[in-house]
This record gives C-alpha cells, sequence and structure tokens, in this order.
C-alpha cells in the first residue's frame, strides 16, 4: 500500500473511532474525566494524522538539510592563540 492509502486507512479508523465515541458519550454522558480525556486524546490523533498527511504531500528534497562544504586546508593559527585546549587549560599557564 501506498503512504496515501495508509493515511486515508488511518483516517477511516478514526473516523469509526469519533462515531463510537459519540454513542458512548450519548450512554455515559460527557461530563466525566475520562470521556474528556479520550476525547481530547482522539482530537490529537486527528491532528497528527493532518500532520503526516502535510508531511507526505510535500516534496522529499524539501526535507533535506543544505549540505555546507569544510574545506581540508589548515586554519589560521593566529586564531587558536588566546584559547585554552580542553581539559588542559591555557598554553602559557600550568594546571593547579
Amino acid at each position: 500500500m501506498s503512504v496515501h492509502d495508509e493515511l486515508t486507512s488511518v483516517q477511516r479508523c478514526l473516523d469509526d473511532l469519533y462515531r463510537s465515541l459519540g454513542r458512548l458519550e450519548k450512554q455515559l454522558g460527557s461530563g466525566g474525566l475520562e470521556m474528556r480525556r479520550i476525547r481530547m486524546d482522539a482530537d490529537h490523533l486527528r491532528e497528527s494524522v493532518a500532520l503526516l498527511r502535510e508531511a507526505a504531500a510535500a516534496p522529499a528534497a524539501s526535507h533535506r538539510p543544505d549540505l555546507v562544504t569544510i574545506s581540508d586546508t589548515p586554519y589560521d593559527m593566529s586564531l587558536w592563540t588566546d584559547s585554552d585546549d580542553e581539559g588542559l587549560g591555557a598554553r602559557d599557564r600550568h594546571a593547579p
């Protein structure tokens, strides 16, 4: 199955879940904490599926970050004159 088919199948299942939740609410009432929580969870699932659908519709090339070329030439040593060696401290000082 394609991604579109899978997302459509998930959407159908969510629609079935919403219908079942509606029937449960009629029988149990919608005032309980448990019912509100499961309704919020179903809403979050619906939002997540919508986000997945948008991500699947976007071109695949846009997901790839731009590559940065790093030169193999050595750095200018003057960049390191005031730096500390990690774990060793400054070049002109002794460790305590």
